[in-house]
């Protein structure tokens, strides 16, 4: 699997490295950080048998290997040539910013020795220049928030890929067997009036047809899903903007049989025709 894509995220320390490779690890990416490069052909030849974690790869490469900035250039021009599709993301920042997370996490910066932070960070610069000027994309993150790289990173590296889009999965339930922990947004539909109390309904759950004509017959339910679709339409791109890999968007009636069922569908499908990466789940459907 030659042609499988590996992002190399470096740069100089205390630029963001950490949160880029979390970033991409969220987005489906199998990430190593600190790995020696000279350790990296051997790695991929390990994995190469295993096609579900090697697609997509990125490793976080930096000074913190003493022999990176000797070895790198002739490992990676090898990759290239057995065909590895190789993309180099160098991220920097000013030194005052530097200097200013360095303050504020007091690490010891991997150049500085017997000098100041301000002489290990021209140091690195100084030994980097050269990987620099080969990298794919520079990225100044001087003026970024975590969630900002994040997002950028994201976005980056997976454009108009929907698998490295936010994952959203819907989740039906009933309220007496609580309510889902993993529920990012909640809304509870025992508004509706319930089908449970129709003999012929009773039996049947919220994804048989009979069941959702009634609960979309009340003026209500058709109120209530438009105003609340439009929501869900405004939240999920800023969700995505923050750099939220999943968000569960849970539906909840008194048993979680019918009502939750059939408007969580409805949510589903909504979504799905936005272009959207989800998926619904029923928790409590098959509880008598």
């Amino acid at each position: 699997m030659k042609n499988r894509s590996i992002i190399i995220v470096t740069g100089l320390s205390g630029s963001g490295k950490s949160t880029a490779i979390n970033a991409l690890e969220d987005a489906g990416y199998f990430c190593v950080d600190n790995m020696p490069v000279q350790l990296l052909p051997k790695f991929l030849e390990l994995r190469s048998g295993d096609i579900s974690e090697v697609q997509k790869l990125a490793f976080g490469m930096d000074l913190r290997e003493k022999r990176f900035a000797q070895k790198y250039e002739g490992v990676f021009d090898e990759l290239r040539k057995e065909g590895y599709r190789l993309e180099i993301i160098f991220l920097e920042s000013s030194e005052e910013v530097l200097i200013k997370r360095y303050s504020e996490t007091r690490r010891k910066h991997p150049v500085c020795e017997d000098g100041t932070l301000l002489d290990g960070i021209r140091a690195e610069k100084e030994q980097l220049k050269g990987l620099k000027k080969l990298a794919d994309k520079v990225i100044d993150t001087s003026s970024y928030t975590v969630h900002g790289l994040k997002d950028l990173l994201i976005k980056h590296s997976y454009e108009g890929i929907d698998s490295a889009r936010m994952k959203i999965e819907v989740i039906s339930f009933g309220y007496k067997f609580g309510i889902p922990l993993e529920a990012d947004i909640l809304i509870d539909t025992r508004f509706i009036p319930n089908p449970f109390f129709v003999p012929k309904l009773k039996n049947l759950d919220g994804r048989d047809e009979e069941v959702k004509r009634f609960i979309k017959k009340w003026p209500e339910t058709q109120d209530f899903m438009d105003k609340y679709l439009s929501l869900l339409d405004f939240l999920i791109p800023l969700y995505e903007k923050e750099g939220k890999a999943y968000l569960t968007v849970a539906v909840g009636c008194t048993g979680g049989k019918h009502r939750s069922v059939a408007i969580a569908e409805e949510i589903n499908t909504h979504i799905k025709m936005l272009d959207r990466n989800t998926g619904v789940k029923h928790r409590d459907i098959e509880i008598d």
